[in-house]
């Protein structure tokens, strides 16, 4: 896990100025370049770009059953520390987010034991931030 590179994803929103409040003051990412139609972030060290999308009445997010979950698909995020992970949660609640899936852990006591949890931005677009008790097994089966 040494040497990550950041990420880039690039997003649409329909409401640019929400977006741009939510991604910066909710989520505390740095706002770095901007144009009329699209702003950068810092999300946790990776290069999130939302950009303006006109809304799509026909839009609607599928679900996949998981662990007794409807998780939305697409969704995108960043795994964090495990300290970091509960610490953003414990923010993101008392910003009063709604939440799509509450935080909880995931595989309790288990290889790959997970901290997960997922909300949606003002456009709509899922957000999925999880973390891993032990790093090594991110990928592990």
């Amino acid at each position: 896990m040494k040497d990550i590179t950041p990420f880039h994803i690039a997003i649409p929103v329909h409401n640019l100025a929400e977006c741009r409040k939510f991604y910066g003051e909710t989520l505390n990412c740095e706002e770095g370049r901007s144009s009329d139609h699209w702003v950068d972030f810092n999300l946790f060290g990776h290069q999130l770009v939302i950009h303006y999308k006109p809304k799509s009445e026909t839009q609607t997010l599928h679900h996949n059953p998981v662990d007794g979950h409807d998780v939305p698909v697409p969704h995108y995020g960043v795994v964090l520390p495990w300290d970091t992970f509960h610490d953003f949660a414990e923010d993101l609640k008392n910003k009063g987010i709604e939440f799509v899936i509450e935080p909880y852990v995931r595989f309790q006591g288990q290889v790959g034991e997970q901290a997960t949890m997922f909300f949606l931005d003002p456009a709509g677009n899922a957000l999925e931030f999880k973390a891993f008790k032990d790093m090594g097994q991110l990928f592990a089966k």
